[in-house]
């Protein structure tokens, strides 16, 4: 399986990574917080994204607290702030020790400013902190050559949630096929439902959608292509069927009439969906953990999940995903306490870390992840993401995290605008055009 990453060296043999998983194998609001220096002799802060997850990095921080004379401090950002509250701190005295990112173009920027520890030390000091990852998912946050992430939470690739009941009500099946996919709109419709739910108030979930198409129409390289600055690949013909192709979903009336006033990281597309008000939603694997925080019983009787439609006459492989590889924590240099940060690193490769993961439905990317399969919340929902992540030819890393953060902004807008028909085909195409590659 290839990582389909900002940069050429990140990407990893398919083979290998298919051997290694064969051996072994963003979210809502959660508590308040932000980023800030050590405020103590004895302290190191570590900043995370707010959501569902963040009980289980609370109860690392307390094991680890437990039997260190530092203690760690775990600062959460909501979702929805997260990018633009990191960016603020990061270099100020309130910067947290290790901060959580998406490797890649996410942390370029601060690798250039010289603001990143190298890992190399750590890792000499204990071959763990990398040995213990899937490499291919590791070397997301290696840049030219150096370490500068170690993998924490799990591989989340982006699937279709549905409501089984709201399927069934409607003579609906999982589609497996674009062409199910619209017929499955019709008669979601026809019942009253919203067929798709759509958290366009956050931007990103909207972008999935562009993800998935672009590489099912067009396969992995047209993005890889864009974002080696060919700039060309955004006028080819395959860039326009795929944008006609969600024009036409759009056009359907999938995501209902007001999909830019609600929002995933609020929990209000979530909650259409266990509602009986939506049938599908598109999210990333994190979605399982959302919707067992909210809603325990429909998370375990009724939310369904498949992978993304096939689109016929396609370049891109079928099981080919989009998404996030994993998340990761890197360390500023500044930081005061790098033998504590570097103890509870080596939390991420723990048993315990690797089963807490997997009772919440995340996916660790780590070796000893697959003998505990069977202890996940849902052993049935960690096996299929499992087998899709090992069969996947191509798993291409988000767009809004491959590119340097200074395009996030205007990557979001030019996808909501083209949602919202307030630019056409060629206005989408000129915006992304337009994007900074470096």
């Amino acid at each position: 399986m290839k990582i389909r990453a900002r940069y050429p060296r990140m990407l990893a043999c398919g083979a290998a990574l298919a051997l290694t998983l064969g051996l072994a194998a963003c979210g809502g609001g959660g508590a308040g917080g932000s980023g800030r220096a050590s405020s103590g002799e004895d302290e190191i802060h570590v900043l995370v994204y707010g959501d569902a997850t963040n009980k289980v990095e609370q109860q690392l921080v307390d094991t680890f607290n437990r039997t260190s004379k530092v203690k760690v401090v775990l600062d959460t950002i909501p979702g929805a702030d997260y990018q633009q509250k990191l960016q603020t701190v990061i270099n100020t005295p309130q910067a947290p020790d290790v901060f959580f990112n998406w490797g890649g173009g996410s942390i370029q920027p601060y690798v250039e400013a010289g603001l990143l520890m190298p890992l190399d030390g750590f890792i000499k000091k204990d071959p763990g902190l990398k040995s213990h990852f899937l490499p291919s998912v590791f070397n997301t946050a290696v840049i030219d050559g150096t370490p500068y992430g170690v993998p924490m939470r799990g591989t989340q690739p982006v699937l279709l949630f549905h409501n089984k009941k709201v399927l069934a009500d409607a003579g609906v099946t999982p589609p497996r096929t674009w062409e199910e996919l619209l017929a499955a709109v019709e008669a979601l419709k026809a019942e009253g439902v919203t067929p798709i739910a759509l958290g366009g108030g956050d931007k990103w979930p909207t972008l999935m959608w562009f993800q998935y198409l672009y590489d099912r129409v067009a396969g992995p390289e047209l993005f890889q292509k864009a974002l080696d600055g060919d700039k060309s690949a955004w006028e080819s013909a395959d860039s326009r069927k795929a944008l006609g192709m969600i024009k036409e979903l759009i056009d359907a009336g999938a995501f209902g009439t007001n999909a830019d006033s609600v929002k995933f990281t609020d929990g209000g597309s979530p909650a259409l969906l266990a509602s009986g008000k939506a049938g599908f939603e598109l999210m990333g694997s994190w979605a399982y953990a959302t919707q067992q925080e909210a809603d325990a019983e429909f998370a375990a009787k009724d939310l369904g999940y498949t992978a993304f439609p096939t689109v016929a006459g396609g370049k891109g492989d079928p099981a080919n995903l989009v998404g996030n590889t994993n998340n990761f924590y890197s360390v500023l240099k500044k930081t005061r306490h790098p033998d504590t940060v570097a103890e509870f690193l080596k939390l991420m490769y723990s048993d315990r870390f690797v089963q807490q993961q997997l009772a919440i439905g995340n996916l660790p990317t780590t070796t000893n992840t697959e003998k505990f399969l069977d202890t996940a919340a849902n052993p049935a929902y960690s096996r299929f993401q499992f087998d899709l992540v090992k069969k996947a030819p191509a798993f291409q890393l988000s767009w809004d995290q491959s590119y340097p953060p200074a395009a996030i902004t205007p990557i979001h807008q030019a996808v909501q605008r083209f949602f919202n028909g307030q630019t056409d085909t060629d206005g989408f195409i000129e915006a992304m055009q337009a994007l900074p590659t470096a």
